[in-house]
């Protein structure tokens, strides 16, 4: 289901109204600090004679009344900041929040076409550089803006004849700060999509590593390295270029006109149309637009590198989410495990069929193996037992109830899976076995010594408080997923889906792990993706899966018999008959 509203700017700015008693101290502050800046104009005014006069008296007091009005400005200054920093800041916190719990939802075909480094970028470089103009918008944009308004305001008051000039350049200054910033739009896409290939290259060398230094291809990676840093240098510093040339232009554009004002006003002078002191108070505000126009023009263009940020964070939000009954559905007292396949189809891209018309019975309490060549089909049949696909045509069925009518959490939670890679979160043993469910200490035991993984939990001098280092590189592949097989086994599940969770292991560790397997096996519904046919040879049926069909269904003695693919596999595997 296609996500309709898009983030946007306007958007998250709606998000604030949650803060409203900060956002009115912080805009109180702000026209504090704001309505300060005329006032010292007009005092700038009445200093400049005084000095030219000699008037010591009237220098010091006008000084002392500059001064108190600098500390007033900049006590709002501090207000308005440090105020209006903690709703932007905890926007970006719930900003980031919530596209993870998007990205949790969105449908498992997505989150594939992504590597690990450029989503996880998304989700940090990106979602700060959106904050960052969040928060630059707030605390430094919107009080530039309105500085500009407040003093030429001032300016349209002591002359708005000489105003006209100033008038007349703002249109080149906003052309030219717009046209810069739709180029820096561009070129900090193009930056941003190159650093976020070199996060997914990071993030691939730092897990492939060790297979790197066996094959001694270090070389080769550093060079791939160096080339993808090449890449995001030029094309950040293209945009750096961009902004560059940006200031100077304006910069020289604001001098011509300061120098045009200085010109003209010196003929309202002679022509009696101004005053020395109005004039050295109206010169006196025009300095003080170039601070805010040169701040409106940096804060634009990190709004367009927000919002080529914001581009490639709405990709997670636009993208489809899982089944739409995921927070709905039925939830059945108990399922017994029967699982029925009728007429199901799939199609990835909804051409070649992944699944083609398949048909399967397979009963409580009994094992299932699948075994076929790669890209038959097998894992595609897991996805959609999952849900994390939906058959394109026909239905699936547990017990009774057709699967896209069950809640999918309850679903997900009375299936027990046992991936060929193990992956284990870093943390203790117990949290590992636990996985996020809320349980007891018993049953993380018991589930453990199902699993054949209590006894060496125990000789660890912290048992099930044993930390687990990342990637579970302190533990041998058959305690990893002997644990694998615990956090399975822990919400007692109705079905168990093993993706031949032995065929890594060396024969020790598969014999211990085959242990805790079939005792993890029994009263349960299970399907079994087997590469190694030795291991399934006693599975009630066995279906060879072959271009997403079933060609062949049976136990191993039948399909022996059969003389048909099966037999093929098997002699290719050196495996008889019992």
């Amino acid at each position: 289901m296609k996500q309709k509203n898009k983030i946007n700017f306007i958007y998250l700015i709606g998000r604030l109204k949650g803060h409203l008693p900060i956002l009115l101290l912080g805009s109180i502050s702000m026209f504090v600090y704001v309505i300060c800046w005329p006032i010292l104009a007009w005092l700038s005014g009445k200093l400049i004679p005084a000095i030219g006069q000699g008037n010591t008296k009237q220098v010091l007091t006008l000084i002392l009344q500059a001064l108190i009005v600098f500390i007033i400005q900049k006590t709002s200054q501090y207000l308005q900041d440090s105020l209006l920093a903690k709703p932007a800041l905890a926007l970006g916190q719930d900003l980031r929040t919530t596209l993870f719990r998007k990205l949790q939802k969105t449908n498992i075909l997505f989150i594939e076409k992504l590597s690990s480094g450029d989503i996880a970028y998304r989700l940090t470089e990106d979602v700060d550089r959106v904050g960052e103009v969040i928060y630059k918008s707030i605390q430094d944009t919107t009080p530039s803006i309105f500085q500009l308004l407040a003093v030429f305001g001032y300016m349209i008051f002591i002359d708005w004849n000489l105003s006209l000039a100033t008038i007349i350049l703002a249109p080149l200054i906003a052309l030219l700060v717009s046209d810069f910033g739709g180029r820096v739009l561009k070129a900090s896409e193009q930056s941003q999509n190159k650093i976020s290939s070199l996060a997914s290259l990071l993030s691939e060398a730092i897990q492939g590593l060790p297979m790197v230094k066996a094959f001694a291809v270090e070389d080769w990676l550093q060079k791939d390295f160096d080339k993808q840093v090449k890449f995001h240098k030029e094309a950040k510093y293209k945009m750096l270029k961009l902004v560059a040339l940006q200031h100077p232009i304006v910069g020289l554009i604001e001098v011509i006109g300061i120098l045009s004002i200085l010109a003209i006003g010196t003929f309202r002078i002679q022509s009696g149309g101004i005053s020395n002191e109005e004039f050295g108070s109206y010169f006196t505000a025009l300095i003080m637009l170039i601070d805010p126009i040169s701040h409106i023009t940096t804060n634009y263009n990190e709004l367009k590198q927000g919002q080529a940020s914001l581009k490639r964070l709405n990709e997670i939000t636009t993208n489809p989410v899982e089944i739409s009954l995921s927070d709905r559905g039925i939830i059945p007292k108990r399922l017994s495990g029967r699982l029925s396949f009728k007429n199901v189809f799939f199609a990835y891209n909804y051409e070649n069929e992944v699944i083609n018309n398949i048909n399967l019975e397979i009963d409580h309490g009994k094992i299932m193996a699948l075994v076929g060549p790669s890209g038959a089909g097998k894992s595609t049949i897991f996805s959609l037992i999952l849900k994390f696909i939906e058959p394109s045509k026909g239905s699936i069925f547990i017990d009774d109830y057709n699967l896209n009518r069950i809640n999918t959490n309850y679903l997900r939670r009375s299936i027990g899976i046992v991936p060929q890679k193990t992956f284990i979160f870093s943390g203790s043993i117990a949290e590992a076995i636990r996985f996020g469910r809320p349980t007891t200490r018993e049953n993380i035991v018991r589930a453990a010594k199902i699993a054949n993984a209590h006894d060496f939990i125990e000789q660890f001098p912290e048992g099930y408080e044993t930390f687990i280092e990342e990637r579970g590189s302190n533990l041998s592949g058959g305690q990893l997923q002997r644990l694998s097989i615990a956090r399975a086994l822990l919400g007692d599940p109705t079905i168990l889906l093993l993706d031949e969770a032995t065929s890594a292991l060396d024969a020790e560790a598969e014999e211990s792990v085959q242990k805790g397997l079939k005792q993890a096996m029994h009263n349960r519904t299970v399907l079994v993706i087997a590469h190694r046919l030795s291991t399934i040879q006693k599975a009630d049926k066995i279906a060879v899966i072959e271009k997403g069909k079933v060609c062949e269904i049976g136990n191993h003695e039948e399909l022996i018999n059969r003389q048909g693919r099966y037999k093929d596999f098997c002699d290719k595997q050196f495996i008889k008959s019992f």
